[in-house]
């Protein structure tokens, strides 16, 4: 594949989930727009963060290009393939060079597994080893690489805390030599203590192995340091991408400000000294989204057109994109 050529590629994507009323005779009342016209690229080898609240639609759009979800509308290329309409043996191999790390690491691995069976199962589905000596060594392996000793694959998830199962989970993602991951907040159900330790996991196979990842959070302060760029999602639209610095030192959406205000400060003098900017409300269903920009009803700085029409994702200077009516 041609260097200048992202890896993902995703466009105009929309994910809506039919909404049905009635026990027997069901009948369409409406959809929800889990996401609702997202584009993005990433180039090979970056870490691209994708960052809202909790119904923002970030999972949902990771799920979709990985196909785990069908996409509603738009594309999505995979190293300048389209992927939406694959089947058979592509589909197959999609499976084996894309891959997610789960965000609860107690619910995402089998309890009747042993460990080595978890890991190893992917490589028997694909059938690239078959069970002997050469998969136990391959099990090993990963497991040595995620931090894990190898004498622990005849153990079962209940043995271990949550930061072991989530570096189990990440050997499982890793076993078919991935080109992409999706990492749907994955420490976000971990002690603060763990959660710095499997993000310097992450960032240590990413050097070691080329990989590309799509990392899914609702703390800006979780991708501060994996991230190589970042896009804000507001109830399943993109409001703000750009690189990590430009986020971090000068926000621009009213948004994005009002995430970056609510991370505290390490210092407590610089706590108490800054203005936190105040989000009232909660963000609105995405059954029944607000008209013209969906965040104008918890704007402190909206104007009469914001509820009129729909704002552009515009690149308002050169590696910077916002969609914002304060831009235009």
């Amino acid at each position: 594949m041609p260097d200048d050529i992202p890896i993902l590629d995703v466009r105009d994507l929309k994910v809506h989930f039919p909404v049905h009323k009635g026990a027997v005779f069901k009948r369409q009342i409406g959809e929800v727009k889990a996401v609702d016209g997202v584009s993005f690229t990433i180039d090979r080898g970056e870490t691209l963060g994708l960052v809202g609240e909790s119904g923002s639609g970030k999972t949902t759009t990771g799920q979709a290009v990985l196909q785990i979800i069908p996409p509603t509308e738009g594309d999505v290329l995979f190293e300048g393939k389209s992927i939406n309409s694959t089947s058979g043996a592509e589909e197959r191999d999609l499976r084996r060079v894309t891959q997610m790390i789960f965000q609860d690491p107690f619910s995402s691995l089998n309890p009747r597994m042993k460990v080595g069976n978890i890991i190893g199962e992917p490589l028997l589905v694909h059938g690239l080893m078959g069970k002997g000596q050469d998969l136990d060594q391959r099990v090993a392996e990963l497991l040595s690489m995620v931090g894990l000793s190898p004498l622990m694959s005849d153990r079962y998830p209940h043995e271990f805390s949550g930061g072991q199962r989530q570096r189990i989970g990440i050997a499982r993602a890793l076993a078919l030599k991935p080109k992409l991951i999706v990492c749907d907040e994955p420490v976000s159900a971990l002690d603060v203590s763990i959660q710095a330790q499997i993000i310097n996991l992450i960032e240590e196979l990413q050097d070691e192995l080329q990989l590309t990842y799509l990392f899914i959070a609702h703390d800006l302060s979780v991708v501060r340091h994996i991230s190589n760029r970042i896009a804000v999602m507001y109830l399943g639209r993109i409001v703000e991408l750009a690189d990590r610095i430009s986020i971090y030192r000068d926000p621009k959406h009213p948004y994005t400000k009002a995430l970056l205000s609510a991370v505290p400060a390490p210092n407590p003098k610089l706590e108490r000294a800054r203005t936190q900017q105040i989000v009232k409300g909660e963000i609105p269903s995405p059954l029944k989204p607000p008209s013209g920009c969906h965040f104008h009803p918890r704007c402190p700085e909206a104007s009469p057109k914001c509820q009129e029409r729909t704002p552009e994702l515009k690149e308002v200077e050169p590696g910077r994109l916002i969609s914002c009516h304060l831009y235009e």
